[in-house]
């Protein structure tokens, strides 16, 4: 299972924190300790590691082979790093941030650590549909996005709708609506002419 997907950037600063088991401890002392022991690792070691450090936070493992272990990629300026047990494969999970970060760069176009600070609402969809509860969803990085796309397009069309001074026209409460600089015109007429 997943326990807990984390972006940072490389200062130690978390872009978004997403847990999927309850906490012992605070989240900033977990996320500072998964922190030092991904940046005190060189880059020639593997992008995975076993961290029986994490227990005094999310708890301790039932069995022996069963361990928390620490799976992350960096990209650029940024550390992905997932926090699952024994039941994941490192691998799989290695693949499963790829998958994460292509869906973030179709949605974004080439995704920065800006667009996890200002668009941080689409990010948590796009984690949504990729993982819920801890469990991978989807790994399609095609399904991902028109989902998000449909989504999108939803949200826009709910705005235009519930706004009369919205560009466009139609929505629910009916296709006469006018748009914005008609409607404001015919409220004004005979304003100008004095």
């Amino acid at each position: 299972m997943i326990h807990a997907v984390l972006i940072f950037n490389t200062s130690g600063v978390p872009r978004l924190t997403k847990f999927f088991t309850p906490l012992h401890q605070s989240i900033q002392t977990l996320v500072q300790k998964i922190f030092s022991l991904i940046i005190s690792r060189p880059p020639t070691l593997c992008n995975f590691l076993d961290a029986p450090e994490l227990e005094a936070f999310l708890g301790p493992k039932g069995g022996e082979d069963d361990k928390w272990r620490v799976v992350y990629r960096n990209y650029a300026t940024l550390y992905f790093v997932f926090v699952v047990d024994g039941a994941e494969s490192e691998l799989g999970v290695l693949d499963l941030i790829q998958v994460f970060v292509e869906s973030l760069d179709r949605a974004f176009e080439n995704v920065c650590e800006l667009d996890l600070v200002f668009h941080f609402d689409e990010v948590h969809h796009i984690l949504s549909e990729v993982i819920q509860g801890g469990l991978v969803l989807e790994t399609n990085v095609e399904e991902i996005g028109a989902a998000v796309q449909q989504a999108s397009k939803n949200r826009k069309e709910s705005f235009a709708s519930a706004n009369p001074l919205s560009l466009g026209t139609g929505g629910p409460r009916g296709g006469n609506l006018k748009a914005p600089l008609e409607w404001l015109t015919g409220k004004l007429t005979g304003v100008g002419a004095r």
